[in-house]
């Protein structure tokens, strides 16, 4: 779950594109220094220092009182806590990001911010936790008619039924899975996850 291809905060974001990050320069802003390091650092796989850098940008967006400043630097935080392997950390992070985004009602952002939340529950042993977000997201992709979502969603949830024992509902899943392939065509993934689903059952 912690990549860079997940999308920054949608509209919370301005420091987040690359042209808005020469501004940052120009402002010589301390906090958004902070931030810029901070996100150069954590490419750089410097986890130990970017987790500084981002939790200075933090206090200094607080100070600030810029609350779009506090969800990046929190979102942020909540990505190193998770590189380095601090899930409950990480977690309290997202939460924090999430609230913010959940005022502004930044769909886009809550929808990364979930996804997030429930890898970290996932990695604490949360598994019910982790379920419920992923039932609100699958629930959101299936609104906006995303198959490509839904099937994401169903496939982490197979995983975590796996885990809970949960055979029957794993099927299921993967029956889904394999119905939304059969509808676009994809006559292999189709048939793969049918046949996932048949050998849970009979395992």
């Amino acid at each position: 779950m912690v990549s860079d291809s997940i999308q920054p905060l949608n509209s919370l974001a301005p420091m987040d594109s690359p042209e808005k990050e020469k501004k940052v320069d120009d402002i010589n802003d301390p906090a958004r220094l902070d931030y810029v390091k901070g996100r150069a650092q954590y490419s750089a796989g410097e986890f130990t220092e970017a987790a500084l850098s981002f939790h200075n940008a933090l206090r200094g967006f607080e100070e600030q009182g810029d609350e779009a400043g506090v969800a990046n630097a929190s979102d942020r935080l909540g990505d190193t806590c998770m590189a380095k392997e601090e899930y409950g950390m990480a977690l309290e992070h997202y939460k924090r990001a999430f609230d913010i985004c959940e005022k502004e009602e930044d769909s886009f952002s809550t929808l990364a911010l979930n996804k997030k939340m429930a890898a970290s529950y996932k990695k604490l042993g949360q598994l019910d936790e982790a379920l419920e977000l992923l039932y609100d997201m699958l629930e959101h992709y299936q609104l906006t008619k995303n198959p490509k979502g839904v099937v994401e969603m169903l496939t982490v949830m197979a995983e975590l039924f796996i885990q809970q024992s949960k055979i029957q509902e794993a099927a299921d899943a993967y029956r889904t899975i394999s119905s939304v392939h059969a509808g676009f065509k994809h006559k292999r993934l189709a048939d793969e996850f049918a046949r996932k689903a048949e050998d849970l059952v009979q395992a």
